[in-house]
């Protein structure tokens, strides 16, 4: 007999509502379902939870858990642990260096091109303090100043305030439209049309990089917006008779409704506007230009020697402070650029979260809805249409909430999907994996990689999300004797005769002192500078500072030397004519006082405690790397240029850095501060305890009982048990399950 349902149930099941509330993950997986019900297509199995643990693990905060993690995740419910990993992850203190890296690819941050550490500081910072995205773009696109004062602006440098360029790259970067194809002619490959670039590279053309010098002294660039319209039609290189100012016109079609129709998405998106706005206390606003644009045509008057941009600095120097605030008026807001951030971020722009969400996605799942992923097209293929758009919607709708989507995608039955493996031909598994229902086997980032390997052996700490250097050997356990060849630098004394048996004579710069001195010494003390197979991993922080405190630290002091333009100027003009002829005169004697010098060489013996650990994150290097580096030779792109990618192809040169790198052969070691110490030196050796421990450690999972008995060859393979561990971890490090998600 069927057990009758209470009416108030029975109403809810047949329309009044629903007892289960279908999820932004849940309806995702839906509309992929959909969309694929017309395709034959054989699905990968679910990953298992600690596959999924160390899966999120590499893909939010960019290295592998550690055995805390592992443990406290197998603490969890069963039903809850997924769900409460993704949550701690998103609040790990990891996440926003992890996706600044995101962030640096996209709008290629190079720490080397002027305002780039500062840009990037302002990227962590944002992350930090859960910026959303659209207030990020907006101030990227419409930035102007010094990037003392405003970091964003280090966006606008990045291609050196070149309208052009800056069109090009706006809109791939914000709106993965490649317009910048329609520069030269009309697009070959697309509807856009020449007229259309110039009007959208308009919005870019008064904005003016000023690079002042008051004497013989650079004083700090910035931008600025000038009054001419610097993008002119018809084209220079047609060599027409006149040329004319276009007027600046966005050429994207933009979403339309009555406002009796306001779609779901954009009405909860101006709820949680009014939210944060109610909260400040204040009004949404996206552009205020009341306190920012001022004319200086005043100063002008005053002007002598009328600088770059048309501002006479040293007059303008000489003004009534009160009258005068540099501040302002040398980096006037663009309003051009504030119309043109308005109209991309606005929720009607369909392109705006289309392009970003479709990066995440990527990011996430090994590749996007269309590729390549900057190239939004009529002419291009869209795997699941659908899909994309229903991402979109609930991007908008968040607030353009970068962890709300993240949170959607991870809880997807699509992400926690697994790979089809050789069992399954070549054609099925591409189709599956093109459909989204297996997953691509995608390399984890290079940084994520260094990270990962650095915290499967031990080198690195995990204290409450903060990395720290870690010991795993004592002081002293690990003292080695290095040989050095060092240059000397000798005074040769007047009228000297012999010459240098040991090394050759050479005329430099007068030495500091008359005795023999180290022209430089090589250390051999492991650093974060250490080679890793051949690669230097260059130790440069962020802005040069010190990223043991963090980004935002570095970022907030950069911003406390938030000094004006005016003290600047001061503080050159101090520079009085006799200051300089001191100078020329300091200059004179040490032309008179320098002594040549002849140079030996000498090899020198020293002790180290060869004890690696490691402080900084490889999150937090210079970007874009040097070249040789395994940051760069593992995927990191150089950044130079737009539609520039992470290379996922494989190299020899990259399996002879993990085979023969430092930095692997001392992760398998077995320091005498870890676990696995103990549980091989003991009375009774707990071998079988130890290489579930190394199995957990690299790989997140248990060892099969194949892989058991093959570990116990490897081991006691080996002269005694310590080494023979080290080898199997050696192992594991160099397997394809390890740097492969």
């Amino acid at each position: 007999m069927t057990k009758k349902l209470p009416l108030l149930a029975l109403g809810l099941a047949i329309g009044f509502g629903s007892l289960h509330a279908v999820s932004p993950s849940e309806k995702l997986d839906e509309l992929l379902s959909k969309e694929n019900a017309d395709e034959e297509l054989k699905p990968a199995p679910l990953i298992e939870d600690l596959a999924f643990l160390r899966k999120v693990s590499v893909d939010l905060i960019g290295r592998i858990p550690t055995m805390a993690e592992v443990r406290q995740f197998q603490a969890w419910p069963l039903s809850e642990r997924r769900k409460l990993a993704v949550d701690k992850l998103l609040e790990d203190k990891r996440f926003s260096d992890r996706w600044t890296v995101f962030f640096s690819d996209m709008l290629r941050i190079r720490s080397g091109r002027p305002g780039g550490p500062q840009l990037m500081a302002f990227v962590n910072k944002c992350l930090k303090e859960k910026t959303p995205y659209d207030h990020m773009a907006r101030e990227l696109i419409s930035a102007n100043g010094r990037t003392k004062d405003s970091p964003a602006v280090g966006y606008i440098l990045g291609d050196d305030v070149d309208p052009m360029a800056l069109a090009g790259a706006t809109s791939q970067i914000f709106m993965g439209v490649r317009i910048a194809c329609a520069q030269c002619h009309n697009h070959p490959f697309d509807d856009w049309e020449q007229t259309q670039f110039y009007g959208f590279a308009a919005y870019f053309g008064k904005t003016k990089l000023v690079e002042p010098r008051v004497g013989d002294r650079d004083l700090p660039v910035f931008t600025t917006e000038g009054h001419e319209q610097m993008v002119l039609w018809p084209p220079e290189r047609e060599k027409p008779p006149e040329r004319f100012p276009v007027e600046p016109k966005f050429p994207f079609e933009l979403a339309k409704y009555e406002p009796s129709k306001t779609p779901n998405h954009i009405a909860r998106f101006n709820a949680v506007r009014k939210v944060e706005a109610d909260a400040k206390g204040e009004k949404e606003k996206y552009v205020d230009l009341g306190d920012f644009i001022d004319d200086i045509d005043a100063s002008a008057k005053n002007s002598r020697n009328t600088g770059p941009g048309g501002f006479d600095l040293e007059g303008s120097l000489l003004m009534d402070k009160k009258k005068v605030d540099l501040k302002r008026d040398l980096a006037k807001a663009s309003a051009l650029r504030n119309e043109l951030a308005r109209l991309i971020t606005q929720p009607e722009n369909r392109y705006f979260p289309r392009a970003f969400v479709n990066r995440l996605w990527k990011e996430l799942m090994g590749r996007g809805f269309f590729e390549p992923i900057d190239n939004y097209s009529a002419y291009n293929e869209i795997s699941h249409t659908d899909t994309l758009e229903y991402l979109a919607d609930e991007f908008v709708g968040s607030g353009y909430d970068l962890r709300a989507v993240l949170r959607i995608i991870t809880g997807t039955e699509a992400y926690r999907r697994g790979h089809h493996y050789s069992d399954t031909s070549e054609k099925v598994r591409k189709k599956a994996e093109h459909r989204f229902v297996a997953a691509p086997v995608r390399r984890m980032i290079s940084e994520s990689f260094y990270d990962s390997i650095l915290i499967a052996g031990n080198l690195m700490e995990v204290d409450k999300g903060n990395l720290k250097g870690t010991q795993k050997w004592r002081a002293g356990e690990n003292i080695r004797t290095i040989t050095e060849t060092v240059q000397i630098r000798i005074p040769i004394e007047p009228e000297p005769e012999e010459e240098s048996e040991d090394g050759p004579e050479a005329t430099a710069a007068t030495p500091t002192t008359p005795n023999p001195e180290p022209a430089a010494t090589t250390s051999a003390e492991p650093s974060m500078s250490t080679s890793m197979g051949g690669g230097m991993m260059q130790a440069r922080v962020i802005g040069g500072y010190d990223l043991e405190q963090g980004i935002e630290v570095n970022f907030d002091s950069l911003l406390s030397e938030n000094k004006m333009v005016k003290d600047e100027l001061a503080m050159m003009k101090q520079m009085s004519d006799d200051k300089l002829k001191m100078q020329q005169e300091q200059e004179m004697m040490q032309q008179t006082n320098r002594r040549r010098f002849r140079t030996t060489y000498r090899n020198q013996t020293r002790e180290v405690d060869d004890n690696p650990h490691y402080r900084t994150s490889a999150l937090r290097m210079q970007s874009p790397a040097p070249a040789p580096s395994f940051i760069r030779v593992f995927g990191q792109p150089s950044r130079d240029r737009l539609g520039e990618f992470r290379d996922p192809s494989a190299s020899m040169r990259q399996a002879l850095m993990v085979l023969n790198g430092k930095n692997v052969h001392e992760a398998s070691r077995v320091g005498t501060l870890e676990p696995l110490y103990g549980m091989l030196t003991a009375k009774n050796p707990n071998i079988d305890k130890a290489i579930e421990h190394a199995y957990l450690a690299a790989l997140t999972r248990k060892p099969t009982e194949e892989e058991h008995l093959e570990a116990l060859t490897i081991i006691h393979t080996a002269d005694n048990l310590l080494n023979g561990m080290a080898d199997l971890r050696w192992v594991l490090l160099n397997t394809h399950e390890f740097r492969f998600l």
